[in-house]
């Protein structure tokens, strides 16, 4: 039976941080900045915790 593979686009966008937890980036940050505020681009910079409702997803496609 062949390897299991994980989804090569979960792999760019989820990472495990220290503890476990899945961290993710916001959207909307990649386009027609211009009409968005200075301080909704900042905090869109940062990064976000996946939801507990789609944590076993998200690892299922990181699973190898």
């Amino acid at each position: 039976m062949p390897k299991m593979k994980s989804k090569a686009s979960a792999k760019k966008r989820f990472t495990f941080t220290g503890s476990g937890k899945l961290k993710r980036k916001h959207a909307y940050k990649s386009h027609i900045l211009t009409k968005k505020s200075t301080k909704r681009k900042r905090n869109l910079t940062y990064f976000a915790i996946v939801d507990k409702a789609d944590v076993a997803n998200v690892k299922e496609m990181l699973s190898k």
